[in-house]
């Protein structure tokens, strides 16, 4: 049996634990990207009228609100795919959320597609 040093064994603990980082970051993007691009798809149907609210058509003043919703989205998403801050992504997801509401409290609280 080969006799391996500490440090050897806690470089080859840490290298282990770099890869799953590695891979459990990507994986957290993949998923983060899949939901926003749903938030984001939604938005653009909002933001072109396609979805009525409490049976009403958007006026363009809320279709305008759901534009930004979207652009802002696409942003965040072109953030995630470009690098992983998880307090950049924390701070543009509050931002998104408050456009949300926003969006949401001139829009109507539901919506049917």
């Amino acid at each position: 049996m080969a006799k391996f040093s500490r440090p050897f064994l806690l470089l080859k603990r840490i290298g282990k634990i770099q890869k799953r980082v590695k891979v459990d970051t990507q994986k957290l993007r993949r998923k983060l990207l899949r939901e926003l691009e749903q938030i984001f798809n939604e938005a653009v149907k909002m933001a072109r009228g396609e979805v009525t609210v409490q049976g009403r058509e958007l006026t363009v003043k809320q279709r305008q609100l759901w534009a930004r919703v979207a652009a802002y989205t696409a942003q965040v998403m072109q953030s995630i795919a470009k690098g992983f801050d998880e307090r950049e992504i924390d701070v543009q997801l509050r931002e998104l959320r408050r456009l949300v509401d926003e969006a949401k409290a001139k829009a109507g609280t539901g919506y049917t597609a």
